[in-house]
């Protein structure tokens, strides 16, 4: 990170005393990522000015890896000729990603710089539904035929290798572009140049359908530890590829959309210091408030044992850390199922192994925290009684067993409704825990003290 900021101090010292050529040469010489970075701490005219001493090639790799609010203020800021250098020089994914995100106007600005062939693709790239195989994929990929010798496949790729996003795996297509199978890069190399393609292709070849959704490309790219995923269509005709760096993307995507429902969000694409603040309190403001409802369920069940809590005072002291440790059981279950579910380790016919086991976990948590409560409350808690203290002792040995029963199944059922599991940890389980708590402690003290 200092680094980091010495280089950036460096280009604005140089950009300060007037040396343009010097700072050209820097620049361009630069890791792109860390160009996209720099814009960010630059002012508006700045990045203008910046980004017009980037070559072509450089200046559309920088602007690929750019936040959102830096490539609109650019695309806005320059002429229809940079726009379409850059378009020229981008792979078409990252310009689809970008598109994505912008405004109308600026898509309007850059498909009408571009040429018949590249707009036909944009717009059916971005016919594809949000989040799916096809959204991803980029069509710069390596393709040959099978009856290619060695020698014809290896010049095709050094003609056309410049423009694909990678050429370590190639794809064998038919007469009928339907994928045959893969070859890679190294095998070509290692060959004899009169073998042909078909001879030494891999035909056992997993790929994704354009409709798939991104969390399962995510899963199978995880699986088979790939650089890229061939994408086919209905017909099974290879369209387009998928690569690793697209997919981790993704996986950090996902990642932040499962913590922000866990925590009771709404999920949100922008960065949090770009977020403005009414968009902040409308992301949670609508689950606080299902919440705040929800918890009237506590409400109900306390005002339900007046009676009991009148005449035995000392119960109310103990309901928070029953319901604390409650909620703290439930969490924790949910959150292993949930990760189980999201690295394809636990599927909904995992279901009733998932609840047994949570219940026997539930039960030694439970029987242990029970105890140790016990000898607590017994040690430090004199004036409380024995009945009281087996009352809360074995409350809270319930409620650890049924809160952990519940953190397993609400996920896997929110899986069998087609909804993200996500969104049944945390709050959502410490709600229904707190009052399903509540009834069994003023239960077991009903029959316990009176």
């Amino acid at each position: 990170m200092e680094e980091t900021e010495q280089l950036f101090a460096y280009f604005n010292e140089l950009m300060d005393t007037g040396a343009y050529i010097k700072l050209k040469e820097e620049l361009n010489d630069e890791n792109p990522v860390n160009l996209a970075e720099y814009f960010e701490e630059l002012t508006a005219e700045k990045q203008l000015f910046i980004f017009r001493l980037l070559t072509k090639d450089m200046a559309a790799e920088v602007f690929s890896y750019m936040d959102n609010d830096t490539q609109e203020h650019i695309v806005h800021s320059i002429t229809d000729r940079e726009v379409r250098n850059i378009v020229d020089e981008m792979f078409l994914d990252d310009t689809v990603d970008f598109l994505e995100e912008a405004p109308a106007n600026l898509v309007k600005k850059v498909l009408r710089n571009t040429d018949a062939e590249t707009r036909a693709l944009i717009n059916r790239f971005l016919n594809y539904p949000e989040n799916s195989a096809g959204s991803l994929m980029t069509i710069e990929f390596v393709k040959l035929h099978g009856a290619m010798t060695v020698e014809e496949a290896m010049r095709q790729i050094k003609l056309t290798g410049t423009d694909k996003e990678t050429i370590y795996t190639c794809y064998v297509i038919n007469d009928y572009r339907k994928l045959i199978g893969v070859v890679p890069l190294r095998t070509l190399i290692c060959a004899k140049d009169e073998e042909r393609v078909q001879d030494l292709m891999e035909e056992d070849v997993v790929s994704v359908c354009t409709t798939d959704d991104q969390e399962e490309v995510a899963h199978i790219f995880k699986k088979y530890n790939w650089m890229a995923l061939p994408v086919t269509d209905k017909e099974e005709r290879l369209v387009g590829i998928i690569t690793v760096d697209d997919i981790v993307d993704v996986i950090d995507q996902e990642t932040t959309e499962d913590m922000e429902k866990m925590a009771a969000l709404l999920p949100s694409d922008e960065e949090y210091l770009k977020t403005p603040v009414l968009k902040l309190a409308k992301n949670r403001i609508v689950w606080l408030c299902v919440l705040m409802i929800s918890g009237t369920l506590s409400s109900m069940v306390i005002s339900r044992y007046d009676a009991l809590l009148a005449s035995t005072v000392v119960l109310s002291s103990f309901i928070t850390i029953i319901t604390g440790t409650g909620g703290n059981a439930g969490s924790q279950a949910s959150t292993m199922i949930i990760r189980g579910m999201a690295l394809g380790e636990i599927q909904v016919k995992d279901a009733l192994r998932v609840i047994w086991k949570e219940l026997r976990v539930g039960l030694i948590c439970g029987v242990i925290l029970g105890a140790v409560n016990m000898l607590r409350l017994t040690l430090f808690s004199s004036d409380t009684g024995f009945l009281v203290d087996l009352t809360v002792s074995l409350s809270m040995a319930a409620v650890v067993v049924l809160s952990k029963s519940i953190g397993c199944i609400l996920p896997i059922l929110a899986k069998v409704l087609k909804v993200d599991p996500a969104m049944m940890a945390g709050p959502v389980i410490s709600t229904l825990v707190d009052a399903l708590a509540l009834m069994i402690y003023f239960h077991i003290a009903s029959l316990l003290l009176f």
